[in-house]
């Protein structure tokens, strides 16, 4: 198995967050999505994965209908998209991916979180270049080949590809390589379970167990934060 299949299986096995933190990320990512394109799922297809992605999450669907509505409200404010880089101790890299309606909280509590925890936070660009952007799409697998699926959809950017314990196939490529893709699925009527984004790191670092709980006492700080939708480092799991 490759990169891609290692990296999603140690995120798994990580405990998650509350199912009400789940659900205001959605929630978040409805209201982004309504901004850019509309409240139409039909014509936009950013809002018809964020509402595949609740459906995964077995998020009620009047929760969904309620986040459209309140998202088409031209007095909701507008979330904004914030990449955070910087360092935890022992020389793990940390990218942490926000959406705020005040960027100057945003920076200050993070910026907080590095400082208490012994960390650094850094400037653009200091460590997204150790992580490789990447889209992926979850499908049923019943009735397929993954061999065959692989050979089907590599020309369109689908670079790793693998069956999940829970009866799907995962298909992991290029982020730029989203749009293709989920417009091919589409035009199969290849039903697809989930999609998302994720940021996988190029190279890990195994640390002792003192210096992990270091590291971990950050990420749960900064996991812990309203405004962050996902956190992603160099720390071997």
């Amino acid at each position: 198995m490759g990169r891609a299949f290692e990296f999603r299986k140690a995120r798994k096995m990580k405990r998650w967050s509350a199912m009400a933190k789940t659900f205001t990320r959605i929630g978040k990512d409805i209201v982004m999505a309504v901004k850019e394109g509309g409240p139409n799922a039909e014509t936009n297809s950013r809002l018809r994965a964020v509402i595949q992605n609740a459906k995964a999450a077995n998020m009620p669907k009047d929760n969904v209908e309620r986040a459209i509505k309140k998202a088409s409200d031209k007095d909701t404010a507008n979330f904004k998209e914030v990449l955070f880089e910087g360092y935890a101790p022992h020389g793990i890299a940390i990218l942490i991916e926000t959406a705020t309606d005040n960027n100057n909280r945003t920076v200050a509590n993070i910026r907080s979180y590095f400082n208490k925890c012994n960390g650094a936070l850094g400037t653009q660009g200091s460590v997204e270049f150790m992580f490789d952007h990447t889209c992926n799409f979850r499908i049923p697998a019943e009735g397929r080949d993954v061999e065959e699926l692989e050979l089907e959809m590599i020309d369109f950017g689908v670079e790793e590809i693998f069956a999940d314990e829970d009866g799907g196939i995962v298909m992991y490529a290029p982020f730029e390589s989203f749009g293709a893709i989920q417009k091919e699925l589409e035009s199969r009527s290849i039903e697809i379970l989930s999609s998302g984004f994720e940021r996988i790191p190029q190279v890990t670092k195994e640390l002792t167990e003192d210096q992990v709980a270091d590291v971990e006492k950050l990420l749960e700080k900064i996991e812990e934060d309203d405004d962050v939708m996902n956190v992603y480092h160099t720390m071997q799991e």
